[in-house]
C-alpha cells in the first residue's frame, strides 16, 4: 500500500497546536505525577497528539504534514522576548556562569560524538556516522541533523543518513521533554533550595501559586510589549540580512535575540521612567504563549515512525546517551554550576538542551521556575550558549569526526 500524505495548512496547523497545547493543560491539571514530576504542558499534549499521528499513519498509512510558518514564527517571538528581558546587569553578573556554560556544552558535544561513535561501530555503522547518532542530532537537533546527513554520506557511503537523522533528533526532542523536570523535582526537593531572590518577576510564564498578577497585566501593557516584540524582530531581520551578507549563516532567532537585548538596554537608559517592558508579567504570557505553542506544534507534527525503523540500535544508543545526560547534569553540571537554586534550574534545562532542543530546554525551566521560583540568570544564560556557541562550535567538532 502506497502512503498517503495529507497537508495540513499554516492555519489549521497553529489551530490545532493550540487545542494540543489546552489539552496538556487539562490533563496536567488531572494528573499529580505529571505535575510533580515538572513535565510541561505542551509536551503532555503535544506527544498525546504525535501518538495520535503515528496510529493514522500505522492503521490507515496516512502521514500528515503540518505547515509549520506560524510555529517557526513564534519561535522568533519567542527569543525576542528573551532579548528584552535581559537587563544589562544580568549579562555582567551572569559572565562567569556563561563561561562555565561554555566548557560544559563543548564537552558535552565531545562525549556525545564519543558515545555515537561507539555505538554506531558496535552496530555496524562507519564510525563517521556517530556523529548522526550523536551532537548533530541531538544538541543540533533536526536542523542541523539534516544540513550535516548529506555529507555524513558522501564521506561514508551511508544510505539514509537524513532519515537516520532525523529519527535521532526526533527521539532525542521526546526524551529531552521528559528528564528536564525529574532532574530539578529531584534537585531542588532533595536539597530544599529555594530561589535567592524569591520575590524576583518570572522571565517566562506566570507562578502556578502565589500573588494573583492579573492586575498587573492590561490592554495597555499588552500593546507596549507587543510593540517592542515587533522591533526587536524588524530589527534582528536587518541585523541576519546583515549578518548573511557577510558570509555567517546563523538561524533567525539569534539576531532578534541581540537586538532584543539591544533595545531593551537602549530603552532602559534613554527613558527609565516610562512603563517597563522587561521582567513585567505581561512579557511573560506572552513569552510563555510564544514558547507553549511551538513547542505544541513541534512535538504534535513529530514522525514517530522514523524511529522504529532503526530498530535495537537507535534504542541502545539513545539509551546510553539519555544515561549520560542525565549523569552529566546532576553530578558534573549541577555542581559546577555552583550546587544552588539557579543550577538546578540550569540543570532542568541542560537536561533538555542536551538531548534536544533550546525550546525545549527553556520549557522544562519554565515548569522548574513556575512551580518553585524565578531564575532570571538561568533564562539568560543558557539560550545564549545555544545561540552563539553551539552551532559553531557543533560544526568545528563534526567536521573534524567527519572528515577523520
Amino acid at each position: 500500500m502506497t502512503t498517503e500524505t495529507l497537508q495540513i495548512p499554516d492555519f489549521l496547523t497553529a489551530t490545532l497546536g493550540f487545542a494540543v497545547y489546552l489539552l496538556g493543560v487539562e490533563i496536567n491539571a488531572r494528573v499529580a505525577t505529571l505535575r510533580q514530576f515538572n513535565i510541561p504542558e505542551p509536551v503532555t499534549g503535544g506527544l498525546l497528539a504525535s501518538l495520535v499521528v503515528l496510529l493514522l499513519y500505522l492503521a490507515f498509512d496516512l502521514e500528515l504534514s503540518f505547515d509549520l510558518a506560524t510555529r517557526d514564527f513564534l519561535l522568533v517571538v519567542f527569543f525576542a522576548g528573551i532579548g528584552l528581558n535581559a537587563r544589562l546587569s544580568d549579562l555582567i553578573s551572569g559572565g562567569k556562569p556563561l563561561f562555565l556554560l561554555l566548557i560544559l556544552t563543548l564537552t558535552t558535544i565531545v562525549a556525545q560524538n564519543g558515545i555515537g561513535a561507539i555505538g554506531a561501530s558496535m552496530f555496524g555503522y562507519p564510525a563517521q556516522a556517530g556523529v548522526l547518532f550523536g551532537s548533530a542530532s541531538l544538541i543540533g537537533g533536526h536542523g542541523t541533523a539534516i544540513a550535516w546527513a548529506p555529507e555524513v554520506a558522501e564521506a561514508t557511503g551511508l544510505d539514509g543518513a537524513t532519515e537516520l537523522g532525523v529519527a535521532v533528533a526526533t527521539l532525542g526532542l521526546v526524551l529531552a521533554a521528559l528528564v528536564g523536570g525529574p532532574i530539578a523535582r529531584l534537585l531542588v526537593e532533595g536539597r530544599n533550595l529555594s530561589p535567592a531572590r524569591p520575590d524576583e518577576d518570572h522571565t517566562v510564564g506566570l507562578p502556578t501559586d502565589g500573588d494573583d498578577v492579573s492586575s498587573k497585566i492590561d490592554h495597555l501593557s499588552i500593546m507596549r510589549v507587543l510593540l517592542f516584540l515587533n522591533l526587536a524582530i524588524i530589527a534582528g531581520y536587518s541585523l541576519g540580512e546583515a549578518i548573511s551578507a557577510a558570509g555567517l549563516k546563523l538561524p533567525l532567532f539569534v539576531p532578534c535575540l541581540i537586538m532584543g537585548i539591544v533595545i531593551a538596554n537602549l530603552r532602559a537608559w534613554l527613558a527609565p521612567s516610562r512603563p517597563p517592558i522587561e521582567r513585567t508579567p505581561s512579557l511573560a504570557l506572552i513569552s510563555e504563549f510564544s514558547l507553549g505553542a511551538f513547542l505544541a506544534m513541534s512535538l504534535m507534527s513529530l514522525q514517530l515512525w522514523t524511529i522504529a525503523e532503526l530498530g535495537l540500535a537507535i534504542v541502545v544508543i539513545m539509551s546510553a546517551q539519555t544515561l549520560f545526560a542525565v549523569a552529566f547534569v546532576i553530578w558534573v553540571l549541577f555542581p559546577v554550576m555552583g550546587s544552588n537554586y539557579r543550577a538546578a534550574v540550569l540543570a532542568a534545562g541542560f537536561g533538555g538542551f542536551a538531548l534536544g532542543a533550546t525550546p525545549t530546554a527553556i520549557a522544562n525551566m519554565t515548569a522548574v521556575t513556575k512551580r518553585y521560583g524565578p531564575s532570571p540568570i538561568a533564562f539568560i544564560v543558557l539560550p545564549l550558549v545555544s545561540a552563539f556557541f553551539v552551532d559553531i562550535a557543533n560544526a568545528i567538532v563534526i567536521q573534524t569526526i567527519v572528515n577523520f
